[in-house]
């Protein structure tokens, strides 16, 4: 029995003109493309999800109740997200995207608190039906990154959020179902910890589950379902002494030079971390002169790694950098940490039930299966022993939209991407299944109990079911002991 790994992975597939399968070993050292990025478009046909204890349909009635809202809303949310788009606003500063935001869901009906739990740019828009029932949390994100603005295609997050909610709104007036919907918007996710901030002053207090997505590269037409990296940031100072640079250098102590041995320190680090970890920072700019050796040096940094435990690890190597440039340049360094950002884990439940939805209303196929390079401050809210509150179900799937060739997140390409007609329409099919999903968690009993009760995933993909596949080899192919081999893995 085989069982698939991060590196040595068995891959299956059919030739078109050859219905025999054949066995594909991946080197754990090969060097080339990796044959992990090309794991989705091996399959003729995705592998179907075994089929669920609880019905994967809502009733019809529901279904059209949702999408029409969406279809309904789908104008002015296209508006308002490329009002957002023009309207760039860095972390914390989100002024123009809470004002219309929160403007339009008070026009929905919606109570709405504005500079939510002492943040400015923060809001809360709650809906309540009826007595009792569960409540749907759902984030709309709005901060835009310097110099290349909504790269991350957060305005797409904002008005998806939108539409949840107001769709979710809808099914629980029309058919009168007691329940609760919270719209929260979220500011500073890129770098600023708004959703941990918020967590931690109570706004997510009294959800049952929160639900949000967000724009990716990818396979057209496909979301994907997957973990994050953890995530930490430092802001890194060296102190030293000026001189002149040309009369007396040796007066002076080089705080640049301090950076500079930091940045090589950490570059001769990476061959000895591990492939998915990762570590990336800049030198701030100054404006000093070049005849004056800088007391003074700035850097901005950030560490990521699959596991909260394995950030700690990867944060005490990099720091020791650090504080060895110092040493080395006998200059002064202070670092300030920022909050951690832990690793996204996905209710397999709900996951499930989103991509089964999004599968047979929209066809939406299964993108990436690997754990995502990015990292999001909305992981805390999926951890069980953040500030002792309890796991809270979530999912958070990306969806392709199209790009250019390397104009993935965080590109000036992408901030092109997501402000095109393709995208906002891959965004209203996620909206669909996301309103879908989110209502059978206030509608459905036994679907909720299954959603308490099922483990949260953090690596890779959200199978839970066993795959088996049977392979024959004719002698005259196979490897010597291996002919008729059956072969079975299981893809948790």
């Amino acid at each position: 029995m085989f069982y698939i790994c991060r590196r040595d992975v068995i891959f299956l597939k059919r030739f078109e003109q050859n219905l025999e399968p054949c066995v594909y070993y991946a080197s754990c050292c090969d060097f080339g493309p990796s044959d992990l990025d090309e794991a989705p478009t091996l399959w003729d046909t995705l592998p179907a999800y075994s089929a669920s204890n609880h019905d994967i349909s809502l009733a019809p009635e529901i279904v059209k109740t949702i999408e029409n809202t969406v279809d309904n809303l789908d104008p002015t949310l296209r508006t308002m997200s490329l009002q957002i788009h023009a309207h760039p606003e860095l972390m914390f500063e989100e002024k123009y995207a809470h004002d219309i935001l929160s403007d339009f869901m008070e026009s929905h009906g919606f109570t709405v608190t504005r500079h939510y739990l002492g943040l400015d740019t923060a809001w809360r828009a709650e809906y309540v039906h009826g007595k009792g029932g569960r409540t749907l949390g759902i984030n709309s994100e709005m901060d835009a990154l310097p110099l290349i603005g909504h790269a991350c295609g957060h305005n797409l997050i904002a008005v998806s959020g939108v539409g949840v909610a107001i769709a979710v709104k809808s099914a629980l007036q029309i058919h009168n179902v007691p329940g609760k919907v919270v719209l929260l918007g979220t500011p500073g996710e890129e770098g600023g910890g708004g959703k941990i901030i918020l967590l931690e002053r109570g706004g997510y207090r009294g959800m049952d589950a929160c639900i949000m997505c967000h724009p990716s590269v990818g396979v057209p037409n496909s979301a994907s379902l997957v973990s994050t990296l953890a995530m930490q940031s430092f802001d890194v100072e060296f102190f030293g002494h000026s001189a002149h640079a040309g009369a007396a250098p040796w007066e002076g102590t080089n705080a640049l030079d301090a950076a500079f041995v930091a940045y090589s320190s950490v570059a001769a680090l990476r061959q000895q971390i591990r492939p998915d970890h990762r570590v990336h920072g800049v030198i701030q700019g100054t404006e000093g002169a070049a005849n004056v050796i800088p007391d003074y040096a700035k850097m901005k940094w950030y560490i990521r790694a699959p596991t909260r435990d394995q950030l700690v690890t990867l944060r005490q190597r990099v720091q020791a950098c650090f504080h060895g440039a110092a040493l080395a340049t006998s200059c002064r360094v202070n670092i300030v940490s920022s909050m951690v950002y832990f690793d996204l884990h996905q209710n397999s439940v709900l996951a499930e039930d989103f991509f089964n939805t999004i599968s047979s209303r929209f066809g939406v196929t299964l993108g990436s299966r690997l754990k995502s390079g990015a990292s999001t401050d909305f992981a805390q809210n999926t951890n069980s022993n953040t500030n002792d509150i309890l796991e809270l179900p979530s999912i958070h799937p990306s969806f392709a939209i199209p790009t250019l060739p390397k104009g993935g997140n965080h590109s000036p390409a992408f901030a092109q991407s997501a402000r095109t007609t393709e995208a906002h329409k891959a965004c209203m099919a996620i909206t669909k299944g996301l309103a879908s999903t989110g209502f059978r968690v206030i509608n459905d009993d036994k679907f909720f109990h299954e959603v308490l009760t099922c483990r949260s995933f953090s690596p890779f993909c959200f199978w839970r079911h066993r795959l088996t596949c049977d392979v024959t080899m004719p002698g005259n192919r196979g490897l010597p002991g291996f002919q008729n081999l059956k072969l079975s893995y299981s893809v948790q």
